[in-house]
């Protein structure tokens, strides 16, 4: 039985098992942090270009963050010393900043988490850099279209299912594989909340969605199989087949008659080429 509890002053902002419910306030607070995230990654494309290190590109995140008064939620978050993730060609997700740098065809997922007011907006986005291949750009495209696919059916009386089964229908009809390794999840005030949000699925299961959650949706498609593994520094995800893997990601709450994209570009960067 899925358990469900109104956001108040006094709620626990701890991780409880239950799904959150939230009101106007919790909406305001997403608002802000995710229209942070947006204008983040809309600031990034002069920078992804080949030449430039991952490193580089974790600074502006950071430097961007803190001078609007922001947190990167995964600056020290279970021992991660980076202000982003940023995942490249075969990585599925959790790709660590480094020094290496970026080459022309590649294909890069940029997920940004900044904390604003004690909520979090969390979202990525995939970037093309330089004179990427057509199959690699078929994949990225496709990637976007599941992910809107997904929050057309994220809506009250409708099932997180119905959510799933969008997403792997659509990748699956394109003959490429849907993670199942790593899902979207809720968020707020806690940066991994209940419930969890798979990415593959039928259609009427899962928890009913309710005015007032708040999750993410981030489908992450390869395309090969969907079989990811862990590499040895415990976070980096890669496709096991070695295939291109691509990821975008919103942040989404359910409304009275439908749902609200916190993370939404407002520069209209929606999917490359930007």
């Amino acid at each position: 039985m899925t358990e469900y509890v109104s956001v108040t002053a006094d709620t626990p902002t701890a991780r409880t098992g239950a799904i959150k419910l939230h009101g106007p306030e919790g909406f305001a607070g997403m608002r802000a942090a995710g229209q942070l995230a947006a204008t983040i990654l809309d600031a990034l494309p002069p920078h992804v270009v080949p030449g430039v290190t991952t490193a580089e590109i974790d600074d502006i995140v950071r430097r961007m963050t803190l001078d609007a008064g922001g947190v990167p939620a995964t600056l020290g978050y279970r021992g991660y010393t980076h202000s982003c993730c940023i995942s490249i060609n075969h990585v599925v997700c959790h790709g660590i900043p480094s020094d290496r740098t970026l080459k022309d065809g590649d294909i890069v997922n940029i997920d940004v988490t900044p904390m604003l007011g004690g909520w979090h907006g969390d979202t990525s986005r995939m970037f093309l850099v330089g004179d990427v291949g057509l199959k690699a750009r078929r994949l990225v495209d496709v990637t976007y279209e599941c992910l809107m696919l997904g929050i057309e059916q994220a809506r009250p009386g409708n099932y997180l299912g119905d959510i799933s089964h969008a997403i792997q229908v659509h990748a699956e009809k394109h003959r490429y594989g849907v993670v199942r390794d790593f899902c979207g999840h809720g968020l707020g005030q806690v940066f991994h909340d209940a419930p969890e949000v798979v990415h593959v699925g039928r259609p009427k299961t899962g928890p009913m969605l309710k005015p007032g959650m708040f999750f993410t949706i981030e489908p992450m498609i390869n395309i090969g199989r969907p079989d990811v593994k862990l590499l040895d520094d415990g976070w980096t995800a890669v496709t096991r087949d070695r295939s291109l893997s691509a990821q975008f990601e919103h942040s989404i709450g359910i409304t009275e008659d439908g749902c609200e994209i916190f993370t939404a570009s407002p520069k209209g960067l929606h999917q490359p080429p930007y």
